[in-house]
Formats: C-alpha cells, sequence, structure tokens
C-alpha cells in the first residue's frame, strides 16, 4: 500500500464520517442539484454521491461543488475516463459499483479518495491488498444485506464498508449498528418525485431522520 493511497483512504474516512448516510443521487436536471444539496445539508447530510448515471451529471457535480455547501462525490465510477471526467468537474470523492484492475490502477494514482464496491470476501480482500479498506458494499440487499456483512466483520476485521443498494429509512438502522459499517449510501433521500415537484422541505426533512440514525 503506497503512502499517497492510504492518505486517500484517511480523507475517504473523514468524508464517510461526516454523518451516518450519504445520499445518493440521479440527477437529470442540473437546476435542482445546489438546492438538493442545501436541503440536505440542512437536514444534516454532507456528503452527496451523485451517480453517473444522466447527461446531467457532471454538470450537477459542478453546480454542488461550485455552491460549496456539501461534499459532492461521483457515483456509478466504471473506469478511468469517468474517473478523471468526476475530478474534473469537482468532485471531492469517487464510488465505483465494483472495480477492475484498470479503475484500481487508475485511482491508485488519482488524487480523488476512491470507494471500490465489492460483493464477495474475496474482493474485499483483493481491494484491501492494494490499500482500499474503506469499501461498498453493493448491491447490499441482494448480495446477502446485513447477515452477510455480520458474517465478514470477523475475518476481515479491518475492513469497513459502506453498503448501498436496497436500504430503505426502515432497513439502514441495522447496518449501522454493525461495527464493520462506517456509513449507508441512501437514495430514499431524494425521491423522483419530490425533486420533480421542488419540495426540498420533504427532502430536508427525510435527511434530518437520517442523520439522527446514529445518534
Amino acid at each position: 500500500m503506497s503512502i499517497w493511497t492510504q492518505r486517500r483512504q484517511d480523507e475517504l474516512e473523514t468524508i464517510l464520517g461526516l454523518a451516518p448516510v450519504i445520499a445518493v443521487v440521479t440527477l437529470e436536471r442540473v437546476e435542482v442539484a445546489a438546492p438538493l444539496a442545501r436541503a440536505l445539508v440542512a437536514g444534516g447530510i454532507r456528503a452527496i454521491e451523485v451517480t453517473l448515471r444522466t447527461r446531467a451529471a457532471l454538470e450537477a457535480i459542478e453546480a454542488i461543488a461550485a455552491d460549496g455547501a456539501a461534499v459532492v462525490g461521483a457515483g456509478t465510477v466504471r473506469n478511468a475516463d469517468d474517473l478523471r471526467a468526476a475530478e474534473a468537474a469537482g468532485a471531492r470523492f469517487a464510488v465505483a459499483p465494483g472495480a477492475s484492475l484498470g479503475l484500481l490502477q487508475a485511482a491508485e494514482n488519482s488524487a480523488l479518495p476512491f470507494l471500490p464496491g465489492a460483493a464477495t470476501a474475496s474482493e474485499a480482500m483483493t481491494f484491501h491488498e492494494r490499500g482500499f479498506r474503506l469499501q461498498k458494499f453493493f448491491p447490499a440487499e441482494a448480495a446477502g444485506g446485513v447477515a452477510y456483512l455480520r458474517a465478514l466483520a470477523a475475518p476481515l476485521p479491518d475492513i469497513r464498508f459502506c453498503p448501498t443498494g436496497g436500504i430503505d429509512a426502515g432497513k439502514a438502522a441495522a447496518y449501522l449498528a454493525l461495527p464493520n459499517v462506517i456509513a449507508v449510501g441512501g437514495s430514499w433521500l431524494a425521491p423522483p418525485d419530490r425533486l420533480a415537484a421542488g419540495d426540498f422541505a420533504a427532502i430536508e426533512a427525510l435527511a434530518r431522520q437520517a442523520a439522527a440514525l446514529r445518534g
């Protein structure tokens, strides 16, 4: 493990520790990005992962970064080009659903703190060998959920996870009670209907509930 990777992981640990939930959002319109970020921060959720699944994603990252209220990262990072584009847009961290060897190498040479996605013990061990002690567990519910992560805690005590995928407000607390979970990723904080309606007060209320999950 390089000192460079270790420092980036330290930065990532600080970001993931800002709140018990990382907001995971998919944005179709750039104009909602900054108001959404401010609503989430007002509710106590300070880190936002904008998934690279829409044409508006990179511009949305730019808007949130320029607004300055939240710590914005890029999600659904699949290759080195995505990583470079996220960094250029102002992302402060990057999250992947998995990780190829090429993406891991790019992450090791990037200034962005990187959270690779693992779904098995073998993947988690492989990433850890390369210095990534913080990992995304994805797709959390489909890959075994709380029971699977609990089983990994004893043999892999030096890896901490941010489970994402299929988690809602009712399931989050059980994940957060695990010793090897640093935070959870939550898409329930920005419901599409609330975003479409511009109901940022409702989103702030959801954020406040999520921020209180680990009191």
